[in-house]
């Protein structure tokens, strides 16, 4: 180690430490910024002491990284991941930097199991030779950011191209993942769990990207659909097909707000979510556990830990009222966090907080493709809007069929909204840096703890 590498360590350490000791504030960004401003080389000075997988795409990374690191750990690794989602360069140095690495119990190498932001793959990938990368699925999303699918997808293929003896574990169920030219040994996931008796062959809907066969760009014929643009493919102008699955969801059993159950390779399995977006995070979390030799009964047992994910459908108390948060930041997202809502049999309020910074999306025009219109068919009794934008969502929730909105323009008033729903059960759909103040203002009332 060089003695510029040392310094940015101890520099970045100090930094953490001061935040989270005296100023009792979470975050990683800051520490790993100042150790890339004295070390530019810091990552690559340190990637010898683990092994990398890196998870990107667009929904369920934060979900998915979490899952894949109870399964490891319950497998007998060491994990070094980044809980908080902060998934940029900055944020996964410092994570890197100020952790401990132990060795594993088991003797192995530790891992270092990162969700990184789509348009960081190709740096990361750079200064640490990754051992895989899990691509979850690619929808439009921030566009202002990202451009196209198709473009947020040639960043990832970059990245890739830095680790050609890395495996590429990919969603099958998505075409776009059949594109690109890459050496790297790939396998696919998905899920097979409707019977070829039942398959009503469709096109997806108009308005879904992603839907283009590699080959010739031809519109895709589905056998079936699980949402958006995934599902079981094909083409009617060749011979393209989705690739054979190594992991495959084979029966969805319960579909509901709070929790699911389902098959994955004949392993009957539930975790502690809802949504079927949320199986293909386990599915994910499965498939790379295998590929790492834990067994389906260890995962088994990780995924029935009923620990709750940083933002991603945490369950709280405000008073009598019961709390769901869920994070919503593009049109697919929002669409599967609807769906999961048809699946609550009771009554419920609805408060949906919308911000526009550069960690949200600048452009709001996604919320226009957003089918809220689907709260109708919910028991939804009330709704709300809030955050920075709250004028562009009032008009479109209006738009919907929802006149009548309670309006809450600053975040410190949400706890009060809360309280003054008509339900018991509460959502709240926010946007990520809305989803933050919102904690914050939660964890200044007692109700969790700290805000981040």
């Amino acid at each position: 180690m060089t003695l510029k590498s040392t310094i940015a360590r101890a520099t970045a350490k100090s930094a953490y430490w001061f935040l989270h000791t005296i100023l009792h504030r979470g975050g990683t960004s800051l520490p790993g910024k100042l150790a890339v401003s004295i070390d530019p080389n810091i990552l690559t000075t340190i990637q010898k002491d683990f092994d990398l997988v890196i998870v990107t795409g667009t929904n369920g990374k934060t979900l998915t990284t979490a899952l894949i690191t109870r399964v490891l750990e319950a497998g007998g690794y060491t994990v070094i991941t980044n809980p908080s989602g902060s998934n940029m360069v900055q944020g996964i140095t410092g994570t890197l930097v100020t952790t401990k690495i132990k060795p594993s119990p088991n003797g192995k190498k530790p891992i270092a199991v990162l969700e990184v932001d789509e348009a960081n793959v190709e740096t990361i990938a750079a200064a640490i030779k990754p051992k895989m990368f899990v691509l979850t699925n690619l929808f439009r999303d921030q566009l202002d950011r990202y451009g196209e699918i198709y473009t947020t997808y040639d960043k990832i293929i970059a990245g890739i191209n830095h680790a050609p003896e890395a495996v590429v574990l990919a969603n099958g169920d998505s075409p776009i993942f059949l594109r690109g030219d890459f050496p790297n040994k790939r396998k696919y996931f998905g899920f097979n769990h409707i019977q070829a008796a039942d398959y009503q062959p469709e096109v997806a809907p108009i308005n879904t990207d992603g839907i283009l066969s590699p080959t010739d760009d031809s519109v895709l014929t589905y056998d079936f659909i699980t949402y958006a643009n995934l599902g079981k493919y094909f083409s009617a102008t060749d011979d393209f097909a989705r690739p054979k699955l190594q992991y495959q969801v084979t029966h969805v059993d319960t579909l509901t707000p709070r929790y699911s159950t389902f098959n994955i390779d004949g392993t009957p399995l539930r975790i502690e979510i809802g949504g079927l977006y949320n199986i293909y995070n386990a599915l994910t979390a499965f498939a790379v556990g295998r590929e790492f030799n834990v067994t389906p009964e260890q995962i088994k047992t990780a995924f029935e830990s009923n620990a709750q994910i940083f933002g991603r459908q945490e369950a709280i108390k405000v008073e009598d009222k019961d709390v769901t948060i869920v994070l919503i930041k593009n049109p697919v997202g929002t669409n599967s966090v609807i769906d999961m809502m048809k699946t609550e049999k009771d009554d419920f309020s609805l408060l949906t907080l919308l911000n526009a910074n550069y960690a949200d999306g600048i452009d709001t025009s996604w919320i226009w493709d957003a089918e809220f219109e689907k709260l109708h068919d919910t028991n939804m009794k009330a709704v709300a809007t809030g955050g920075e934008r709250y004028q562009d969502l009032r008009v479109r929730l209006k738009m919907a069929g929802f006149p009548d909105q309670a309006v809450y323009e600053d975040l410190k008033q949400i706890v009060t909204a809360i309280k003054a729903f008509p339900t018991r059960k509460v959502y709240i759909a926010a946007t990520y840096t809305a989803m933050l103040q919102l904690r914050e203002q939660l964890g200044a009332a007692g109700y969790i703890k700290g805000g981040f």
